[in-house]
């Protein structure tokens, strides 16, 4: 007995690790010539520990579709188009503000076969709020898509603005949500300044690589104009799309 409590009251002594709630702000080094993005170790293997991931195999063309649906203002709709005529699936993150104000379009995606993602609610910084709060963002995002779909769940979570913590992604997978970055990106989220479509063309697919997970703004037209090409360009060079859902497969 002696030695049971003993036991106990080291238990008590060894030091608690703490679970870091400084603010990371998603960045990588970009793909190119077909290698894949580089986030680093210590990302790497932080993303891992808790579920979560911003890339799949560097051995199979395989790629994943993202979309991050802050507001609308009429490109979607030409996305799903475009996704439905190629037969591809894709992952549209939303928020509160999308919910409420595109609940057609968010009956669409389901019914096409494409996942909603979860972006929280307000689109917060979740690092600046408390955990129960980070729980209500994306538990909301959860019930009202529930409410105009049948997709009763959005365990894939994106940070609002890309900015997260460790304490985040343990909040969030305790909660049975899963953290999805992205590996393949460009600053395509200003809807008052397009490029064009031939500099979305060229912004993605020099930055292709097996494994990727593209996270693109539906808010621009320019991706709306260049995804016929980039979809039907990356099937030539024999990349296929899956779903999320499919990640752990791929």
């Amino acid at each position: 007995m002696k030695q049971f409590i003993l036991f106990v009251v080291f238990l008590f002594m060894l030091p608690v690790i703490a679970v870091s709630s400084e603010a990371i702000h998603w960045g990588f080094q970009k793909g190119s010539d077909g290698q894949q993005a580089e986030a680093g170790g210590q990302l790497d293997q932080m993303l891992k520990e808790y579920d979560s991931f911003y890339k799949g195999s560097p051995k199979k063309k395989v790629v994943y579709l993202t979309f991050d649906n802050g507001y609308e203002n009429g490109h979607t709709k030409t996305i799903l188009d475009t996704l439905k005529k190629e037969k591809i699936p894709a992952a549209f993150f939303v928020t509160g503000h999308y919910v409420e104000s595109a609940p057609d379009l968010l009956k669409r995606m389901v019914k096409e076969g494409h996942i909603i993602g979860n972006h929280s609610w307000h689109h917060y910084d979740l690092t600046t709020v408390p955990g129960s709060t980070v729980i209500e963002e994306l538990k909301l995002v959860e019930k009202e898509v529930a409410k105009v779909t049948d997709q009763k769940k959005t365990k894939y979570v994106r940070p609002p603005r890309g900015i997260f913590s460790e304490n985040v992604l343990k909040t969030a997978e305790k909660a049975g949500y899963t953290h999805v970055m992205w590996s393949l990106a460009y600053v395509d989220w200003y809807a008052d300044q397009p490029k064009g479509k031939q500099y979305a063309y060229n912004e993605i697919m020099k930055q292709i690589h097996p494994g990727a997970i593209i996270m693109l703004h539906s808010v621009s037209k320019d991706n709306a104009e260049a995804l016929p090409d980039v979809i039907r360009d990356l099937k030539k060079k024999g990349y296929t799309f899956k779903s999320l859902d499919h990640f752990a497969g791929a």
